[in-house]
Order: C-alpha cells, then structure tokens, then sequence
C-alpha cells in the first residue's frame, strides 16, 4: 500500500465536502492557519504526521485510510513482518513505518521511525511540533537530542521517553549515525 500526496489531498478535500466542514473549520481542527490548509488540502505543501492525525480525528476516520483509501479491516489482531511496515515519509528525511495498519480502530499509531544523522543540524535549534495526546520513544539504535519546551536530553539505545505531545517538541539523530526509535502515538 502506497500513496501519493496528490491521492491524499483529494480524499481529505472530498471527505471534507462530504461531511461538510468548512475549510476553516478544519484549519482550527488541525491547528493551521487556513491559508496553509488550503495549500495542504490542494497538495500545494507536504504534510507533517501530526496534521494527518489531526486531520483523520476531525474527519471521523483512520490516518491509514486518508493515507491509502483502504479502510482497516482488522480486529482480532494485526501481525506486520520485519521491514514490511507501511512507508510513510512525512517529515522530510525521516522514515516511518506504520506497523498497524491494517488493524481498525486503534487506540494506538505505533511506528518504527528512522531519524537520519545530519552534522548540519547538531548545532542548529531543532523543528518543533506539536500534536495532541501522548507519546513514547523507545530507542532501537543510534542517538537522539530531544527537545520538549526548553528541556534538552540525550537518548541511547533502550532508553524510553513518554510524554504530553501537546508540548512543543523534536528529536534529531545525533552521535555520529542514524536513529531508529519505536514511536507510539496516543
């Protein structure tokens, strides 16, 4: 299952009209001004994971069917083999896998997140977001330097971090390669 920016704008512009939302309802509903979400609801401008999330709460269905058009059909339980994640690229160089996707009415989104190392980015101030709900990052490999408010910490492997995602907050690789966490959505 993949999907293209394109194919997502037009399924959140057409389950807007559908459910009739305003334009500027949405835009409050997705904590953009309603001139950036016009741009992201005509494919103009990348999306970031929070916004679709946002965007899926607002509309009333799963972030994977607003990714992909197929609704989750699964309920008893949902197995995703090693590497066969569905790919999201959301947030430019960091690689998503989203390993629930066929599972219907999560009450999660768990993700293998791949945050490329940059040594441009080490002494620059990190990308902050924000997002509604609750998250956790469990360290696989690599380093992280996460940033929640003005708090900075260094993140090894097995190390956890669970927070109030409603927080300004990013994560960039840092000592030297590539971090993979495990992020859970709430």
């Amino acid at each position: 299952m993949d999907y293209n920016i394109k194919d997502v704008s037009e399924r959140l512009k057409a389950t807007r009209l559908y459910l009739d939302i305003t334009e500027e309802e949405m835009a409050k509903k997705t904590s953009v001004s309603v001139e950036e979400y016009i741009s992201l609801e005509n494919g103009e401008k990348d999306f970031s994971l929070s916004f679709l999330n946002e965007a899926a709460e607002a509309l009333g269905v799963e972030l994977i069917e607003l990714l992909t058009g197929v609704a989750p059909k699964l309920n008893m339980y949902s197995l995703v083999r090693h590497g066969k994640g569905l790919p999201i690229e959301r947030r430019e160089r960091f690689a998503y896998q989203h390993l629930a996707y066929l599972f219907k009415n999560k009450k999660i989104e768990p993700l293998i997140v791949i945050a490329p190392y940059d040594e441009a980015e080490q002494d620059k101030p990190i990308y902050l977001s924000v997002h509604e709900g609750q998250e956790m990052d469990f360290i696989i490999s690599g380093q992280m330097k996460f940033q929640i408010g003005d708090h900075i910490e260094i993140l090894n492997e097995g190390d956890c971090l669970y927070y109030d995602s409603s927080n300004p907050h990013g994560m960039i690789a840092t000592g030297g390669k590539d971090c993979k966490f495990l992020a859970i959505l709430i």
